[in-house]
């Protein structure tokens, strides 16, 4: 005779002791405990170098973009989305490099340049007018 099984009738999922064995002669189950380990370090979100970036050395609006890209990591990482902070993050970091190579650059190229024109003018004006042999003495 075949019985369908309904929600109430249900099969135990475990094998039902044989008669006259008790549970003094089968092993105990032992139950191991086990400690998550310390959870990983939050992605970096660069957002006090990006502010920075952006205030003092704002090049081509680099500055700005990786503010944004900052704001965007730190919301991704309250929300709990680390691949997505950590992704956002790197960008950001990316971007105030590119700002800090471009920001010292023009820095060098406007030291040469003063240094060059200044040179340059001090030769026009210190160059002594030479005066015609020929005119009255």
């Amino acid at each position: 005779m075949e019985r369908s099984l309904t929600r109430g009738d249900r099969l135990p999922p475990y094998e039902p002791l044989p008669e006259g064995l008790d549970m003094e002669g089968l092993p105990r189950s032992t139950v191991v405990a086990v400690e998550p380990g310390p959870p990983p370090p939050p992605p970096r979100d660069h957002l006090a170098w990006s502010l920075c970036t952006t205030l003092y050395a704002n090049v081509c609006c680099l500055g700005f973009m990786a503010l944004v890209f900052s704001v965007k990591s730190r919301d991704r990482k309250v929300l709990g989305d680390y691949s997505g902070a950590l992704s956002y993050g790197s960008t950001a970091k990316y971007l105030n490099i590119t700002a800090l190579v471009l920001n010292i650059l023009l820095v060098i190229l406007i030291i040469v340049l003063i240094a060059t024109g200044t040179i340059a003018l001090m030769n026009v004006f210190h160059h002594e007018p030479e005066y015609n042999s020929f005119g009255p003495t």
